[in-house]
Formats: structure tokens, C-alpha cells, sequence
């Protein structure tokens, strides 16, 4: 199979980018031919914001690109991770054109949601699901910046009225369940989304010693959960905690004695701090779509306390692979850290369930079969007219 993978690099690397890589490398193992398709934001540096908004909406060097590049490699398929906002939606256009079925994984609420998160003033926000997103550029949603705003919002409306996303798009993968029903609410066709989680290659086998302290994994930035988080450690000066990771709100743990900011770090680093802690925790408050690091976590054995909310709610099974404690709550994430702290026998019980749930679910061969039907059905559904 030949596969075109088309992708809108951030400036800011996160998990969206390592997902890219991930599949990437996976069905060039599979030994499919993988072709690429990158733009990057680094290229709005030298971009005036007039020239960002129209290649926002509509890239003309995308569609003339593409017309060459399908002509001479004739790719079975186009698989979509992010096209917002240089590569834009133009690139389904075009593939219609060559009739080339396209499949687009939904990392984000971006279809729903010009800020993508489907969070407002640090609470979850779904007054534009459903809706003509004119709420998010009244706001200023995105960047707290209404022109910005209004340009996103400018090209969900546009292209939700040339029925870009309900009929040039032949699968969307969804990362979870929770996710899937949410793009239905807000109005793609329930009958092309499919449900695929992220996978991530075995770490090397778990440590068998005493596991202690917990550990943060991600962006410090507010939808992460950092000032809960933060209330939460304050009130428990007995526990211990690492953060990997770096952002905005790092001043609201770095003062604190029982928390120890080590900054962002490579892969093989946080695998084995996984394997030494007694837990995750993932304070977010955001739906987040579905989170690597979970998948990281259960490969390692490690239990997650998470917030109850979305993705998180839907993936963790309380008290088997991990806690969930109620968003926003730092008080009800205190009292689960302490309860952690106090039964590490129960704790390592869930370490094992993770672990099991990781081999069940979330191996890099489980997900090639999950990936490679959707691409036969998309495939299927062109050829059919569908």
C-alpha cells in the first residue's frame, strides 16, 4: 500500500508530533511505501498575518503541490493528522480531485472548537459544539486574540458550508469512544468515524524494586492541571513528586520543597522514571484528546490519578489501572495522593492491571491491524462512492 502522510508541524514539538513519527515508522516496518507531506509553523515567522489568514482558509500552494505530487506517486491514501494552518483544508480538495481517499485522525476538538481544547477561562466550554463558532471569535478563544479567532472561526464556517468535512473525507479516527461521541454532537457524520487510540513501542521490562514518589509528565501550562496540582503537593508536604516537563506556570511549583522540576527530557529518561514511581498524575483540565503519556504509564506499569473528566474518565479504570479524582478538585487529588502514599500493595495490584491493559489494547501491532482496516474501509468506501 502506498500511504501519503500529510502533516502541519507546531512550533511548540508535543504529542501530536511523536504520533506522526510513531505510525510513520510502523507501516514503514509493515514494509508500505510512506510518503510525507510536512509543513511547519515555523514558516509564519516571515508571514504577514493578512497572507497566514488566506492560507488559513484556502492554500493555493498546497492544492498546486499536491496536484504533482499525486500525479507522480499515486498514493492508495491520504491520511490527515493536522492541517491547520498552512497545508489547510485546500488538501482535501484536492485529493477529491484524483478521487484519492483521505482519512483524518482528530487529535483535537479543532473541528468543534477554534482554540481546539474546548476550554474557556479554565473550564470546559462547548458553547460553539454544534454551533456556528461565532462565540469563540467574540471571545477572542484562540491566543486571547479576536482577529485570530475570527479567522479560525472564519474557516470552520467556510468549510463546513462547502461541506468540506462531511463529504472530502472518507474515515475519521477518533481516539477514544468519549471522543468519537463528541464530534458526532457537534456534527460530522457518525457513520465515518472510527475509533483508534495511540500506541507506543514497550518499554524495556519493568523494574521489579520498591516503587516511590509520583510523577507529572507534560507542558506546564494551565489546561494541564498545574495549579491543582500545585494546591495539591502544598497541602501534602510528605509526598514527593517529579516533574518532566516545562511551561508557563513552572513558578507555581518551584517553590515548593517536596517537588522536584527536572525540566524536559528525552524518552528513554521518562521511561525509567515510570518505572520507579508509584504513580502518574494527570490533573488536566481539558478533555485532553488522549494523552501518549497514559499509554506510556500502563506500558510501564504504572498506575494513573487523573482527573475524572473526558479522555482520562473513559481510559482509566478507577481503582483497577489507576484514580480518577473530580477535575479541578485539589483537595480531592490530595486525598487520593495520600490514600496512594498509604497502600502500596493496592497500588502496585493496579501498576499490573495497567500493564496488562497496555498489552490488550495498545501494543504497536494491535494498532497497525486498527490502522490498516481503516484505510481498507476508506479505500472502500471511494471506490463504492460512498
Amino acid at each position: 500500500m502506498r500511504i501519503l502522510i500529510a502533516h502541519n508541524a507546531y512550533q511548540q514539538r508535543g504529542g501530536e508530533d511523536s504520533v506522526v513519527e510513531s505510525e510513520t515508522a510502523l507501516l514503514r516496518a509493515h514494509g508500505h511505501v510512506v510518503l510525507e507531506y510536512r509543513r511547519s509553523n515555523d514558516d509564519l515567522k516571515g508571514m504577514s498575518r493578512m497572507d497566514a489568514a488566506l492560507q488559513t482558509m484556502w492554500s493555493g500552494r498546497t492544492k498546486a503541490e499536491l496536484a504533482v505530487l499525486f500525479a507522480v506517486e499515486q498514493p492508495d491514501v491520504v491520511h490527515v493528522h493536522n492541517t491547520f494552518p498552512l497545508i489547510s483544508p485546500s488538501f482535501y480538495w484536492a485529493a477529491a480531485k484524483v478521487r484519492v481517499p483521505v482519512v483524518q485522525t482528530l487529535h483535537n476538538y479543532r473541528l468543534l472548537c477554534p482554540q481546539a481544547m474546548l476550554l474557556r477561562a479554565g473550564r470546559v466550554c462547548e458553547d460553539c459544539v454544534g454551533k456556528l463558532p461565532w462565540r469563540a471569535a467574540a471571545r477572542g478563544c484562540y491566543r486571547d486574540s479576536m482577529a485570530q479567532s475570527a479567522v479560525l472561526g472564519g474557516m470552520l464556517t467556510l468549510h463546513r458550508g462547502l461541506g468540506t468535512y462531511r463529504k472530502q473525507i472518507s474515515r475519521y479516527i477518533a481516539l477514544t469512544e468519549f471522543g468519537r461521541q463528541k464530534f458526532i454532537d457537534g456534527g460530522l457524520p457518525a457513520e465515518r468515524i472510527r475509533v483508534k487510540p495511540n500506541f507506543v513501542e514497550s518499554p524495556s521490562p519493568q523494574t521489579s524494586g520498591h516503587r516511590e514518589g509520583f510523577l507529572f509528565v507534560g507542558r506546564l501550562s494551565a489546561e494541564k492541571g498545574i495549579d491543582i496540582l500545585a494546591g495539591a503537593l502544598a497541602s501534602e508536604l510528605g509526598l514527593l513528586c517529579e516533574v518532566i516537563g516545562a511551561g508557563p506556570l513552572q513558578d507555581s511549583l518551584s517553590s515548593l520543597p517536596n517537588v522536584s522540576l527536572i525540566g524536559w527530557q528525552q524518552a528513554d529518561f521518562i521511561q525509567a522514571r515510570m518505572q520507579a514511581a508509584r504513580a502518574l498524575v494527570m490533573p488536566s483540565v481539558w478533555y485532553e484528546g488522549f494523552p501518549r503519556t497514559i499509554v506510556e504509564a500502563f506500558a510501564a506499569g504504572l498506575p494513573v490519578i487523573a482527573s475524572r473528566l473526558g479522555a482520562m474518565a473513559t481510559s482509566i479504570d478507577d481503582q483497577r489501572t489507576g484514580l480518577l479524582f473530580e477535575a479541578g478538585n485539589a483537595v480531592d487529588l490530595a486525598a487520593k495522593l495520600r490514600w496512594a502514599q498509604a497502600n502500596p500493595e493496592a497500588m502496585a495490584e493496579m501498576g499490573h492491571a495497567a500493564r496488562a491493559e497496555y498489552e490488550a489494547r495498545y501494543t504497536p501491532e494491535k494498532n497497525y491491524k486498527m490502522l490498516i482496516d481503516i484505510y481498507a474501509d476508506a479505500i472502500n468506501a471511494k471506490q463504492q462512492g460512498v
